[in-house]
């Protein structure tokens, strides 16, 4: 029992699974931010485009 706390508590593969994850969550709230500030400024200038069209 001792040898197999010893052997999870030295691996390294969990805690670089975990942070690749970490890293995976913080890139995707930025896209997903991004793309929505970026999809509201462009509906409000198609807006206004549309509006001085008409």
């Amino acid at each position: 029992m001792l040898k197999l706390m010893h052997r999870l508590w030295s691996e390294d593969k969990g805690q670089d699974i975990a942070e690749y994850a970490v890293m995976l969550a913080v890139i995707l709230v930025l896209v997903v931010g991004t793309v929505r500030l970026i999809g509201s400024n462009a509906n409000t200038a198609f807006s206004s485009v549309a509006s001085s069209l008409q």
